[in-house]
């Protein structure tokens, strides 16, 4: 399908619009590595396209560009919270200094990192997601686990790239997931294990609106899909679209639902699963600043509508320039 039938041209056609671009990736979250990757791949996409860009690792340095008013925006590619880029504390500071940015802004950062308080809004609003339980410290997990009904995901609430996930049929097996959950910041969760295709729908918009691509559907060759078939392993499917039909036009009504119900714009991806008993899909989460490696899926369903990988960096940068009013 061309990208003529669903995304107009991009608006910008001379880099220099832009000024100096500081690509914004590294940090100090779990996810360095992965953001270290992805900012690579986005600052060679943009330099092919002109645009003066430059690579910029963690916050404290973008400060320091910033003082020396050597940046006019940012590309934001900072993975995680507490040191990453999603939290929305590096929003609110770009806010404040006036330099326009990628992605979510301040509410819907901050919201998308808290997996709790996004599935209480999307709740709130009649959007599905699995059952699930706020493990505050002390806790009975394994109340909360008889409660929800095993099997359970055990995770940190506000992490990504399935740092600090574990997987649990037994109740055996809840103490240690908890302890690993418990090594990252913030509050745990537990929720109820949906069984069946993982599935993502990456969101993307032109200033104006949002429109949300083909799902891809992941297949990896393990059980599950772990840091390690996302971003090391080869052998990971990637079907796009993921569905068919109604399914299909279905899951993306519900992923864009969900994206612009926790505050987020610019550009996401959400992640979904569907039952394999019922063919019911759940909402999982929001992540305001997708992979942009080899494996990642944003670029996957991009490509599917015929936005090439520099295109649709260019596509991001450019919603970072207001939009003039008709």
């Amino acid at each position: 399908m061309p990208a003529s039938q669903n995304f107009a041209a991009p608006r910008i056609g001379d880099p220099a619009v832009f000024g100096r671009v500081a690509v914004l990736m590294g940090g100090t979250s779990a996810e360095r590595e992965v953001s270290l990757d992805s900012g690579r791949n986005v600052l060679e996409a943009l330099r092919a396209r002109g645009v003066d860009a430059f690579a910029v690792d963690g916050i404290p340095a973008l400060i320091e560009e910033i003082r020396r008013g050597a940046v006019d925006r940012v590309f934001n590619i900072l993975h995680g919270n507490k040191g990453g880029g999603e939290d929305g504390t590096l929003q609110g500071l770009l806010e404040a200094l006036g330099v326009p940015y990628t992605g979510s802004n301040v509410l819907g950062s901050a919201l998308a990192m808290d997996k709790i308080r996004t599935k209480q809004v999307w709740l709130s609003l009649g959007l599905p997601t699995p059952r699930y339980a706020r493990l505050p410290k002390g806790a009975d997990v394994h109340a909360a686990a008889r409660a929800i009904g095993l099997p359970v995901i055990v995770k940190p609430s506000s992490e990504g790239s399935s740092v600090g996930v574990s997987r649990v049929f037994n109740d055996a097996d809840l103490e240690s997931a908890v302890e690993l959950a418990a090594r990252y910041p913030g509050e745990l969760l537990m929720e109820q294990m949906v069984v069946g295709d993982e599935l993502t729908v990456a969101v993307l918009g032109d200033g104006v609106t949002h429109q949300a691509l083909p799902s891809v559907r992941i297949v990896p060759k393990g059980e599950w899909y772990d840091y390690n078939a996302k971003y090391i392993a080869e052998d990971t499917q990637y079907l796009c679209p993921g569905l068919e039909g109604d399914a299909e036009a279905e899951i993306r009504r519900i992923a864009l639902a969900a994206f612009l119900a926790a505050g987020c714009t610019g550009w996401g991806r959400v992640d979904v699963m569907r039952d394999r008993a019922t063919g019911a899909f759940y909402l999982l989460e929001v992540n305001t600043a997708p992979g942009m490696t080899s494996h990642s899926l944003v670029p996957k369903a991009a490509r599917q509508v015929g936005i090439g990988f520099e295109e649709l960096c260019w596509r991001i940068l450019e919603q970072t320039v207001e939009v003039a009013p008709e």
